[in-house]
């Protein structure tokens, strides 16, 4: 354990990369518009659990919780359920399945720093090194001006987060010594437009920099419905697939032009008719983009009464691939276990159905498996600080990454990934558009673990992209998100959006302040929130727009808040319960949705989209969201909106017993019947101006 300190190293950004796309356009909203990056900073139906499919890793953690989470409901005879099955998972992320990150004690190489560029010195030695051993790295700064590439099942071990630093001194420069006005000892970043820098990461785990996990020729055709809860599905040809082999499960959108709620308005239309505007959705999936186009809004060039386009009438927009196959964001990575005859069979259930009218698929690609990083600080990251990209059964352990642009860790086409124990803090930009993002999932990650790590002071704490399916973040100390041009304007906090397609995510036992999921590039299905401490207020800053304890966009469908604890004691002067516009009654339900006057400083901001300020809430959100069960400090009282109250609320969604990492405090630390807050490890080390365990 180290203390915290602000970095001071310099190093230098290139205003290009060649790779995704994100952001493209201008985002209004605060009131005003102003421009989002495109392309220019080098950032890239029922659950079934048959018992015959079952292993006995998979009658392990979840199915226990899931029984005991509905117990109380069939002792009393009720049907009733708090959490249906079609919005739960057998939750068995990261390295769970494992038996947890492994303890290797077999060092290959041992080095120390140079002090001229290590890059290649490191470098040979992960290339040397035999499976299942360890690169180990002395105490001291090591110049990585070359990222590291981590594509065998070894690890990359440092003398401690703080002790051992690789910085890349070519990258990302550190804040400025300035505070930034309005807020409590937050630094000025530095334009990356102003100086130039390599774009790349410091550490990437994977066969490449970017490895193209989708093999067209190897994508097959499901013949039947793969259902939800089921461990196999059918396919036209099964040849060349096989045990151990990683594969994408994926499926168009089905979209078509939809109503838009009323208040949407019309002043943004190119051309200026049809008014109102129709939107690009499925039943599933919401794209950003409408008919006629949004100006400065949406993610395609253009549309006509036949779809969105940008150049060619009939071609899809490019936006529709930043982080899927073309189209088909609903999507999940899963492992074969074994095949037989045209069945596939895998390690874990479907999250969601994948339907053959919606030309569902499974394509296979190479992954690298069994790689850690661990007990180390990264500075200086252009492209990322630690990226996963086509990775597996992978791991950063008690890691910093600070002073980067684009994501402090990046976890693309990449399956069962764990980040624990670290501490991932004060990127360079925190800038709307893809500059600042602490942890981001894409292009179909699954089942992936964010649990017990400080995330705090970038633009977003966490964004999810076309991905997230079974992935749970728990644990975790998340706070201090903001945009740089607007300091006031609270961000969101716990969040799995920002590009269509996420669903079944599990946010457990987390400190924010708040939880959200944005529509800024499509929508996020399905999404759990329970036992999370959500204060309504940034730790840092001024809060002077947005703020809400619990907000979620249009497009936000099945989502569900069950045993978190809202607001902060003593200090709800000016809240409201609801917002005025979602029209509930005074006890918070029947909630009608009837006008378009938000307001600020609201528990429930539900069914909203920050750049259409008159548009009425999304009715399909305000009829699908469940609210049981939470404690606020407005009303000093836990509420139940759907169910009857006095179902007994589990410890856990995906854990049997307490986590080591908790020691002697109380577990679990939120307690939804009465609001008591008790200790957050991850809280706790950042309080104690410590880092990574």
């Amino acid at each position: 354990m180290i203390r915290r300190c602000q970095c001071s190293s310099k190093a230098t950004i290139s205003a290009s990369k060649s790779g995704h796309r994100v952001d493209v356009g201008s985002l209004r909203r605060k009131g005003k518009a102003y421009a989002r990056c495109a392309n220019t900073i080098g950032w890239r139906e029922r659950m079934k659990w048959p018992i015959s499919h079952l292993s006995s890793e998979m009658l392990g953690a979840s199915v226990l919780i899931f029984a005991s989470l509905f117990s109380s409901q069939l002792a009393l005879g009720q049907s009733t359920q708090i959490i249906p099955p079609d919005r739960n998972f057998t939750w068995n992320p990261g390295m769970m399945s494992k038996g947890g990150i492994p303890n290797r004690t077999t060092i290959c190489a041992t080095l120390s720093p140079s002090g001229a560029n290590d890059s290649a010195a490191i470098q040979a030695a992960l290339n040397r090194c035999p499976s299942n051993q360890v690169v180990m790295l002395n105490p001291g700064t090591f110049i990585v001006n070359n990222y590291l590439l981590i594509h065998t099942p070894i690890t990359l071990r440092g003398s401690g987060a703080g002790v051992t630093i690789l910085n890349k001194a070519n990258g990302a420069h550190a804040r400025l010594s300035t505070v930034v006005s309005g807020t409590n000892g937050i630094q000025t970043p530095e334009n990356p437009f102003s100086y130039t820098h390599d774009a790349k990461p410091v550490v990437i785990v994977g066969p490449s920099r970017r490895p193209g996990p989708y093999n067209s020729t190897s994508s097959r055709s499901l013949t039947a419905d793969g259902q939800q809860g089921a461990y196999s599905v059918t396919i036209a040809s099964a040849s060349g697939f096989a045990a151990g082999q990683f594969v994408l499960l994926d499926e168009t959108s089905g979209a078509s032009w939809q109503p838009v709620p009323p208040g949407f308005g019309c002043t943004n239309n190119v051309p200026s008719t049809p008014c109102p505007p129709v939107l690009w959705q499925g039943d599933r999936v919401a794209w950003n983009m409408h008919y006629p186009k949004q100006q400065w809004q949406d993610d395609n060039g253009n549309s006509n009464p036949s779809g969105p386009y940008d150049t060619t009438p009939g071609v899809l927009p490019a936006a529709m691939s930043w982080f899927s196959r073309k189209d088909r964001p609903t999507n999940e990575i899963k492992e074969i276990a074994s095949v037989s005859g045209n069945t596939i069979t895998f390690t874990s259930p479907l999250t969601i159905g994948y339907r053959a009218s919606h030309s569902a698929q499974l394509t296979r690609y190479t992954h690298v498996t069994n790689a850690g990083v661990e007990n180390l600080s990264m500075y200086g990251g252009a492209d990322g600080g630690l990226r996963f990209e086509a990775a597996a059964y992978s791991w950063a352990k008690s890691v910093e990454i600070t002073q980067w642009i684009g994501e402090g860790v990046a976890i693309d086409n990449s399956f069962r990934i764990e980040v624990r124990d670290s501490d991932i803090h004060t990127g360079s930009w925190p800038s709307p558009g893809g500059g600042g993002y602490i942890v981001s999932l894409a292009d179909g990650s699954s089942e992936v673990l964010i649990e017990n790590n400080i995330l705090i002071e970038a633009n977003k704490q966490m964004v999810m992209r076309s991905s997230g399916a079974g992935s749970v973040v728990a644990y975790n100390y998340a706070d201090d998100s903001w945009d740089f041009d607007t300091p006031g304007w609270v961000e969101v906090g716990l969040n799995a959006s920002h590009l269509a397609g996420p669903h079944h995510v599990l946010f457990e036992g987390n400190a924010s302040q708040n939880a959200d999921s944005d529509f800024t590039h499509g929508n996020a299905i399905y999404l759990t929130f329970f036992r999370n401490w959500l204060t309504g207020q940034r730790r840092s800053f001024t809060d002077t727009a947005n703020a809400r304890a619990v907000g979620l966009a249009y497009g936000s469908w099945w989502d569900s808040f069950v045993g978190n604890v809202l607001g902060r004691p003593g200090q709800m002067s000016g809240w409201s319960y609801t917002d005025h516009a979602m029209s509930c009654d005074a006890s918070g339900n029947n909630c009608a949705g009837d006008n378009g006057a938000w307001s600020d400083k609201n528990i429930w901001k539900l069914g909203y989209d920050p750049e259409r300020w008159n548009m009425y809430p999304d009715p399909k959100v305000l009829s699908t969201v469940i609210r049981d069960g939470n404690y606020d400090f407005l009303t000093n009282s836990q509420r139940w909106h759907n169910t009857p109250g006095g179902f007994a609320i589990p410890n856990s969604m995906y854990l049997t017993s307490k986590p080591a990492f908790f020691g002697n405090n109380p577990w679990p630390w939120v307690d939804p019947t009465t609001g008591a807050i008790y200790t957050l490890p991850a809280k706790a080390r950042y309080d104690a101006g410590t880092t990574a365990e």
